[in-house]
Formats: structure tokens, C-alpha cells, sequence
């Protein structure tokens, strides 16, 4: 029997969830949920988010496609109480908060948190690498690239123009220092703070009459997403973000920098991403399917990318792993 997958929130990362799970033959899309207009021409029933409760037999595994300021505070505890749940929340600073929140309520379901590649697979990797060569230096960058999570935290400030969906006109690209990377590739493990590593770059469609200095001040002092960083804001007219901003290329690294007795070791895990919310959903479909694995042996609660076994995300059985893989 197919995995009978939910999407909850019909924005880039739910049409990239209902784009991927198609590639996977043991899963089937069987609901959206949305706070939009439910006529939507999908091929699969949509529901107002509300009827959610109602089809919480009908779902196996609940994919959770709002944003980490507004959305997913309140609806990760909430679904998990209801389905088995994966979600991408990455406001790194509160996500022993929130995994606190969702652990406490999914009693009787598997609700796997912050999955996506950063965090995500790049969590995977500090922790693999770091293992592999616990004397050294670890280093993550990003970008060049367009954050999903970043765009989503500079929409909802006063003075952004909205667009026809309700939705701020934003967007920020995440610009890494190639002298920085140099540096760490060279084996010198440099001491870098997060302004030396990365620059953000946001170009915003403000109101008419809107005060773009505050808007900037904003933007800048906001804690965990900007406020460390070095940041840079353009103004610019919706026409223009249409034109120049409108597709969603990401990417970066993760270094590991080692000795293993006077010899230095260097990893690196690199990512070149066309399009970032596909790629964000197509990990999401993998850990969708070992949550619900998890689930079947009573593996109850809030887990993330470490707790979940590596083999559990593919849709091949041990015995097939072992011969083709190992």
C-alpha cells in the first residue's frame, strides 16, 4: 500500500512537495490544505486548512509547508497531535524551543522537525564529519542564493508592498565570501564570524509613501535572521522583481577542516541547487517516508535529522542497500 501524503500550505514549498511525490512510486498525494482559495486546478482534493482534523485517518504523513515565523509555530505542535508530520522550520536559535513543543504534542505520532538542507542534510553532515575528524575546525556557507526562510521573515514587515497573493514583495540572496572559503580550503582554520562568511543582499518593493529608512532598520535589527550579518537593502518596483528576482536558486558548503596526527584532512559537501523549494521538498518526501516507518514501530514524538536511521529515507529494503550501495 502507497504512503497517503497531506501537504499543508500551497506556497513554493507545497507546489515543489506536490511536484516531487510523483518521483516516488510508493507514495500518493491524497489532500492539500491551504488558507488560500481552494479552487485550485491540482488533480487532488484541496481543503480549507481548518478540515484538516477531519482526514487525520485518511493521511498517513503530514508534510508542513508554512513558513518558520508565523506558520509553523502554531501548526507544527497542533498536526502533530493529529498526523505523523515532517516540517522545515529553520529559525536554527529556537529550534530546541520548538522541538520541546511538537515533542510534547505528538504522544501517539512521529513528527520529524527541520528538514530541508539547512538545516537538514547540512546537520547531517557537521555531525558526520565532525566524528570522522573530531580534531578541527567545521564551517557551513550559503548561497549564492535566494533563502526561502529569509525572503519569508522581510515580508511580513510594515511598509513592504503586498502583492495580488498577499504576500510581501521581498526577496534576499545569501552572498558567501569566496576569500573566506579560500581560506578554509587552504587548511588554514581561520576564525570567522558570520559577517566574515557572509553578506545578505534583500531587494524589496516598498508602499507608496512607505518610510524606507525604517523598513531598512528593520530589516537589519532583526534578531537571528539578519541582525549578525552584514546586510545590504535595495529598493526596487514590482516590475523589476518580476523581471530579475523571480526564480530561486540557492546553494553552499559545509567544510570540515582536520588533523589526523600532522596531516591535515579536509571534507566538503557542496550544493548547486537551480531551484531551492524543490530541492527543500524532495528531503522533505524522503524523511515523509521514514517518519512514517518510524511511526509503524511506535517511535512516538519530536525527532530530527539525527535520530532518524539513514536507510529508513529510501524506498529500498536493507537487502537491496547492501547490494547496491555497500
Amino acid at each position: 500500500m502507497k504512503i497517503r501524503v497531506g501537504i499543508s500550505g500551497y506556497g513554493n514549498l507545497g507546489r515543489g512537495v506536490e511536484k516531487v511525490i510523483p518521483q516516488n512510486p510508493d507514495m500518493e498525494l491524497t489532500a492539500i490544505f491551504t488558507q488560500r482559495d481552494i479552487n485550485l486546478n491540482t488533480g487532488v482534493p484541496v481543503y480549507n486548512l481548518k478540515e484538516a482534523e477531519s482526514m487525520k485517518d485518511k493521511i498517513d504523513v503530514m508534510i508542513l509547508c508554512g513558513g518558520a515565523v508565523k506558520d509553523l509555530p502554531e501548526q507544527g505542535p497542533k498536526f502533530a497531535a493529529l498526523f505523523n508530520t515532517v516540517d522545515s522550520y529553520d529559525n536554527h536559535a529556537k529550534i530546541p524551543e520548538y522541538f520541546e513543543q511538537v515533542n510534547k504534542a505528538a504522544v501517539n505520532k512521529t513528527a520529524v522537525i527541520s528538514t530541508g538542507w539547512d538545516p537538514g542534510l547540512f546537520s547531517v553532515m557537521k555531525m558526520l564529519t565532525g566524528a570522522v575528524l573530531p580534531v578541527g575546525e567545521s564551517y557551513a556557507f550559503w548561497g549564492y542564493g535566494l533563502s526561502q526562510g529569509h525572503s519569508e521573515a522581510m515580508r511580513g514587515i510594515n511598509g513592504v508592498k503586498k502583492g495580488s497573493d498577499g504576500k510581501g514583495l521581498a526577496v534576499q540572496y545569501t552572498v558567501p565570501s569566496e576569500k573566506a572559503m579560500e581560506a578554509v580550503r587552504s587548511g588554514a582554520n581561520p576564525q570567522l564570524s558570520v559577517r566574515d562568511k557572509h553578506l545578505r543582499e534583500c531587494y524589496v518593493v516598498p508602499e507608496n509613501g512607505a518610510n524606507l529608512e525604517k523598513i531598512a532598520s528593520d530589516i537589519k535589527s532583526m534578531p537571528n535572521y539578519f541582525e549578525p550579518y552584514e546586510t545590504i537593502v535595495h529598493f526596487i518596483s514590482e516590475e523589476e522583481l518580476t523581471a530579475n528576482h523571480s526564480k530561486m536558486p540557492h546553494g553552499g558548503f559545509v567544510f570540515r577542516s582536520g588533523d589526523t596526527g600532522g596531516n591535515k584532512q579536509i571534507i566538503e559537501f557542496a550544493l548547486k541547487l537551480e531551484n531551492n523549494p524543490e530541492f527543500t521538498a524532495s528531503v522533505m518526501v524522503a524523511y515523509a517516508r521514514a517518519a512514517v516507518r518510524m511511526s509503524k514501530e511506535g517511535s512516538c514524538g519530536a525527532k530530527t535529522v539525527f535520530d532518524v536511521p539513514i536507510s529508513y529515507l529510501s524506498p529500498k529494503d536493507s537487502a537491496t542497500l547492501i547490494k547496491e550501495l555497500l
